[in-house]
């Protein structure tokens, strides 16, 4: 098979393959004499098939099935073996002229080279990048308490409704007529639930100020939530549907007040928190949530950390050149499903993200990071981990997690997104080694303000 590869451009290429007979036929005829084993043609016995009537039936098929994959091998291996730094996929050029593939040949095909721009990066001790030290100050670890003791809470019950408490109110709710009677078949509910701190009217909302135990308060559901025929549906058990009309006012009576109490700050939360027995007191319950942390916060101090070198080194690396034209192509035929607007509106920030991705495969390479599938693991492990740990559960087992991140794994949407995530940790630890870190001691207040600078 002949080979050309031209650049119009450093960044447009063009290649054309001349495929002669003997670069397919051979595996053509092996194909067809495995179709003809597997025939099934009436009047003729498995195999005796004459060979023509195959050719006849499926020569051109199979003549270019084999030519497309002969052209993608050979096509690929042309570009590996001349470290050609393709974009995206070969496109079908505009060149391309009819090939009559009934005959023999020489076929040529012409493809649309996508062509990465050369540049250069590197970094050492004398580029500074601000790395933060966020520091876990005493504001933080009370929220976290007072997160921990929330999470921890109960409700108990009262005689008096305070909006300031947050309290749940249990009743029975009626239809009342246009004198304000119990409208007789009217729509009931018993045991309905109610917080008034939601309620969107203020006026509907200060009716139940001051309310007490077995109390009854008329209102209107449709005033209290104008906007959201989905709450008044969900509070009178009814379909959206059915409330679209209503404007009837309703009389709720007071069964039950609830009010959420938060955990005491005791040996009972501490054993609920890390498990009986390991913290003893409050200094050391304190010091075991510094510890939990220390390793959050360093996780968002090194992701900022990344944010700020790819900041930096796109900027050393200035403006580069891209073959927008047919890159717009390679996008369009990867969202066959969207229109041309799609890709204009999407098309800035792609190049954007492809400027970064050949950065960091020369910080990769550079820095020599590599990955197997053990650290691939234990980065599952660790994203399980903080998402147990946002809803307040921070002993969760090991071999809990392990299963987790197994299931993880086999999701393949999945499995790209944390090879990324893992070349980003080693990529991260390693970069901090070569560049002057500006270290600057931050508050977790302070680090989330800067980041919005």
């Amino acid at each position: 098979m002949k080979i050309s590869f031209e650049n119009a451009d450093k960044v447009n290429g063009l290649m054309t393959l001349t495929v002669e007979a003997e670069d397919y036929k051979k595996q053509v005829e092996d194909k067809l004499k495995e179709y003809r084993k597997k025939a099934n043609v009436p009047g003729f016995r498995p195999g005796m098939v004459p060979m023509g009537l195959i050719k006849r039936q499926y020569g051109t098929a199979v003549k270019v099935d084999v030519i497309n994959q002969v052209l993608g091998q050979e096509m690929y291996k042309y570009i590996n073996d001349n470290k050609i730094k393709m974009l995206g996929e070969p496109m079908p050029s505009e060149k391309q002229v009819p090939q009559d593939l009934e005959g023999d040949g020489p076929f040529e095909f012409v493809f649309d080279i996508a062509v990465a721009p050369e540049f250069t990066i590197s970094l050492s001790d004398k580029d500074k990048v601000t790395y933060y030290d966020i520091q876990a100050d005493d504001e933080l670890v009370n929220s976290q308490i007072d997160m921990m003791a929330s999470r921890s809470g109960h409700y108990e019950k009262v005689e008096d409704y305070d909006e300031s408490m947050r309290d749940m109110l249990k009743g029975d709710l009626r239809q009342l007529d246009e004198e304000g009677n119990t409208l007789e078949g009217g729509i009931t509910v018993a045991d309905a639930v109610l917080m008034p701190q939601y309620i969107k009217v203020e006026d509907q909302k200060k009716l139940f100020d001051g309310a007490h135990l077995g109390d009854i308060i008329t209102f209107n559901p449709k005033k209290a939530y104008p906007e959201s025929d989905a709450e008044v549906a969900g509070l009178l058990k009814m379909k959206k549907e059915e409330v679209a009309d209503l404007t009837s006012d309703f009389s709720f009576q007071i069964t039950e007040i609830s009010r959420f109490v938060k955990a005491e700050v005791n040996q009972e939360l501490f054993d609920t928190i890390f498990g009986q027995g390991v913290v003893n007191g409050e200094e050391e319950f304190r010091t075991k949530i510094k510890e939990g942390l220390k390793g959050q916060l360093q996780s968002e101090a090194d992701f900022q950390f990344l944010t700020d070198v790819r900041k930096y080194t796109e900027e050393k690396v200035g403006e580069l050149t891209f073959p927008e034209d047919l890159l717009r192509r390679v996008m369009k035929m990867n969202n066959k499903d969207k229109d041309d607007k799609y890709v204009d509106e999407h098309f800035d920030a792609s190049i954007k993200e492809l400027k970064w991705h050949l950065i960091k495969e020369q910080l990769v390479a550079a820095t020599d990071v590599k990955i197997d599938d053990n650290e691939v693991k234990a980065t599952a492990k660790e994203m399980a981990r903080a998402q147990f740990a946002q809803y307040g559960m921070n002993d969760v087992p090991d071999d809990y997690l392990e299963n987790y991140a197994q299931d993880i794994l086999k999701n393949k949407e999945h499995v790209d997104g944390i090879i990324d995530r893992t070349i980003d940790l080693k990529l991260t630890q390693a970069l901090k080694s070569v560049v002057k870190l500006d270290v600057k001691k931050v508050t977790l207040e302070e680090f989330r303000a800067a980041g919005k600078e």
